[in-house]
This record gives structure tokens, C-alpha cells and sequence, in this order.
């Protein structure tokens, strides 16, 4: 079956017996993402979110409520192994859990199943071996190459190869883990040396994380063709960046400190076998543009390869917190404001015959829209703080300060589907030490 094909699992008609599941707006029925959570007091274990709960696999293990070739990647301690099954295995896995928590016969049986996920710890789900983050957000490349080189925001490279670097994957972060304000050296406009100390432009970056399933073998690349059988799942990704390090640092060799300190990703991994309804054609390219070359370019992907995803970033700030104020909107726009489709950036990683594996992890970059209501990033939002924002409570921000928390959140909307989320990714900035 293609990576877009629909089924049951996706029926809009389907409901869950699962309390309060079929008006949550991120984890209804036609969900079904996974994790690595939990239950306080115990080991983590890897579950299926459901509503405002988390059914815990190796506990339908043990009942006997799933088929027998899939109980070991099941009670693994990270999701690696159910990530790398063929993309076969883990729709019948999808549809087996559908069904048992759609069947009212099942209720009985599943229910001590299930754990409250307020009462949980969620984790970082997979083992993550790499991580690499690409550009191919064209609104957010443009708007920082205008602040740098007004003539010639982008590099002649761009609209050829999706741009990328090798990040750090153990300073990935599960939402809710507090970010410590880095420190490192920078240099500002007015001195001929640079000094050590803690950033003072902090920022966010509104990303989509694409998690891979089954890898390649060293030196056997991905035809674009088959690149979407290697995609398992999507997040969120916010790749903390602090830009005056990364000014004084990223050439010749690129980012580096001002990267690799935290990263924080949305806890659950929703599946491409989930998000099958929400697949829709890439937007065409500007006229002049070209075409990309013949390994990046297949009719299949060019018709499905995009996602029906609306991302969100939000500010809530120390001040907001103690005066009892929600969180503000900074920004808003469509996944269809990447220049290069999730398959093309994968096919293009193992282009070379670089070997992906199971479990690696790949940023999409930051992801603007071409208006600023869509902003990915508050260089963007400030002009490179240049231009403050102004906060409905009065306050201001070039930049993240000390206490700030940024909350990205993301929703797939399709036609005749019930809509589905990535769940929150969410951190606090914490003082320099």
C-alpha cells in the first residue's frame, strides 16, 4: 500500500470508549501516536496515546491482545525496533489497536490498560543514533539572507539541494525539560574581539521533525521513489538557537555551540500511517525556478508528498504566568511553506549512500510563512531585534529572555477527517549558570 493510502483506522465515523477521546484535539481514535512514557514510580514503557491516556503495549503483551511477531519491539524500552518494521507491520499493529479501543467487547479487558497520561513521564521516544537538520523552510531562508545580504538572500545552492548539517543528538530534549541559557563566545559589531558569556539572542525555531523507519545500508542510496517508506513518523521540533554565537561561529564549517546545547521535540511520534488523509500535492514553484534533478524528482511525491499541517508557536512569559495570562500566538502558517518535501530531504540524506537507521532523526528547519503572522522565528518577528515586538501586556522581545516558555503545537485538517495533533512541544528558558 502507498504511504498515503487510507483505511478503516481513518473512518471519521469511528469512535473510542475511551473517555472524552473523540473531542481531543490532538489524540482522537484516528491518532493513535507513540511514545516512551512512565507510570510514576515505574520504568518507561512504550505506549499508544489515546485521548487524555496512554495504553501501554507491553501490558497488551502480556494479555495476549497482540499478535505474536510483534511482541518484542512492543516491550522494548524505546521505540526503535517498532519504528524499523516495515510499514506493513505497523499499520496492522495500528489497526489491531484501533479496534480494541473502538470495540465496547474490549472495554473490560483493556481499560486496566490504560494510564492517565497526566500522571505519566513522557520521554524521548527513540534511541536517536542522528540527527540532521535541514533549511527548507524558503520564507524563514529568505527573510534571515535579506538581514545578511539584501541583494542576494539566497545562496545559488539553495533551490538544487536541500540544504542540512549533522546536529547534536544527545542534547535532544522531551517538551517540559527546562533549557538553560548557554553560554559562548560572540563578537558584536563595535569590538574587533569576541567575548565569553551567556547569549543574549536566545531564539526559538518553529520545525517539523521527521523520524526515520527502515534505514538503508551503508552506501546504498534511497531512490526518491521509496523515500516515503522510510518515513515513520513526524513531530515537532524546536531547535533553540542562540544567533549571536551562530554570527560569529558558522563560518566556514556552519553551526555549531550555537546549536548544539538543546533541542526540544514534542513527545509523540505521529505516524505516517496517521497522517495519510492529510497528504496533498506540493505547491507548484515560482515560475524560473528549476526543476529539481531527476533523483529528487518523482510524480508520486510532487502529488502527495506535502502536509496538511497548521504550526504554531506561542510566548508565555514570567510576567504572564504571575498575572494568570494564556499564552500568546506569536505566529501561525502551513507545512506547505517548505520548498523540498520530507522525501526529498530523505532521499537526498542517503543520496550519497549515507545509511540512515532506524530511529534518526531529521529537522525540517524553520518553517515560515510569507507573511509575518507566520514567522517561524523571532529573527524574523524582530527584524533581528531591530524591531521589538510588542506583547499584549506591554512587554517587549527582541529575543527569548530567562522564564520565557515557547509552545509549539501543530494540527492536520483534511476534508472528510477528523482532525489530529502533534501534542505539545513546550520549554522554559532558565538562567545561565
Amino acid at each position: 500500500m502507498s504511504w498515503w493510502t487510507t483505511d478503516e483506522t481513518h473512518d471519521p465515523a469511528r469512535t473510542s470508549w475511551v473517555e472524552g477521546t473523540d473531542t481531543h484535539p490532538d489524540f482522537p481514535i484516528q491518532n493513535l501516536p507513540l511514545g516512551l512514557f512512565a507510570p510514576a514510580g515505574q520504568e518507561a514503557r512504550i505506549g499508544i496515546a489515546i485521548g487524555a491516556m496512554i495504553l501501554d503495549l507491553r501490558a497488551c503483551v502480556a494479555a495476549g491482545l497482540l499478535e505474536a511477531d510483534i511482541h518484542r519491539p512492543c516491550q522494548s524500552d524505546s521505540v526503535n525496533s517498532l519504528l524499523g518494521l516495515a510499514s506493513g507491520h505497523r499499520r496492522a499493529l495500528r489497526r489491531r489497536i484501533s479496534a480494541l479501543l473502538s470495540d465496547p467487547a474490549y472495554r473490560d479487558l483493556v481499560s486496566p490498560l490504560l494510564h492517565r497520561a497526566s500522571d505519566c513521564t513522557l520521554h524521548v521516544p527513540a534511541r536517536i543514533g542522528d540527527y540532521t537538520d535541514f533549511y527548507v523552510g524558503i520564507h524563514h531562508a529568505n527573510n534571515v539572507g535579506k538581514q545578511f545580504r539584501p541583494d542576494n538572500p539566497l545562496l545559488p545552492n539553495y533551490k538544487y539541494v536541500p540544504i542540512g548539517y549533522h546536529g547534536r543528538a544527545s542534547s535532544i530534549c522531551a517538551s517540559g525539560v527546562p533549557l538553560r541559557r548557554p553560554s559562548g563566545q560572540s563578537r558584536t559589531p563595535d569590538r574587533d574581539t569576541p567575548s565569553f558569556g551567556p547569549t543574549a539572542r536566545l531564539d526559538y525555531e518553529l520545525e517539523l521533525g521527521v523520524w526515520i523507519g527502515a534505514g538503508n545500508a551503508l552506501g546504498a542510496p534511497i531512490p526518491i521513489r521509496e523515500a516515503g517508506d522510510h518515513i515513520a513518523g513526524f513531530c515537532l521540533l524546536n531547535d533553540w538557537s542562540a544567533r549571536d554565537f551562530q554570527a560569529w561561529e558558522y563560518q566556514p564549517l556552519g553551526p555549531f555551540l550555537a546549536k548544539n546545547f538543546h533541542s526540544t521535540i514534542s513527545p509523540w511520534i505521529v505516524t505516517a500511517e496517521a497522517m495519510a488523509p492529510f497528504r496533498i500535492a506540493q505547491p507548484a514553484r515560482p515560475e524560473g525556478d528549476p526543476a529539481p534533478l531527476p533523483h529528487l524528482l518523482d510524480t508520486a511525491d510532487q502529488n502527495h508528498g506535502a502536509l496538511a499541517l497548521t504550526l504554531e508557536a506561542h510566548l508565555l512569559t514570567a510576567r504572564m504566568r504571575e498575572e494568570g495570562l494564556a499564552a500568546i500566538r506569536l505566529s501561525h502558517g502551513p507545512a506547505t511553506s517548505m520548498y523540498w518535501t520530507v522525501q526529498q530531504i530523505v532521499a537526498h540524506h542517503a543520496s550519497n549512500g549515507c545509511n540512515l537507521n532506524p530511529g534518526d532523526l531529521l529537522g525540517t528547519g524553520t518553517i515560515s510563512a510569507p507573511t509575518r503572522d507566520g514567522f517561524g522565528s523571532l529573527m524574523e518577528l524582530s527584524v533581528g531585534g531591530r524591531e521589538p515586538i510588542t506583547l499584549p501586556n506591554g512587554e517587549t522581545r527582541s529575543f527569548v529572555e530567562d522564564g520565557d516558555e515557547i509552545i509549539l503545537r501543530a494540527r492536520a485538517h483534511a476534508d472528510g477527517f477528523v482532525a489530529i495533533g502533534l501534542g505539545e512541544c513546550r520549554a522554559m528558558v532558565m538562567p545561565a549558570h
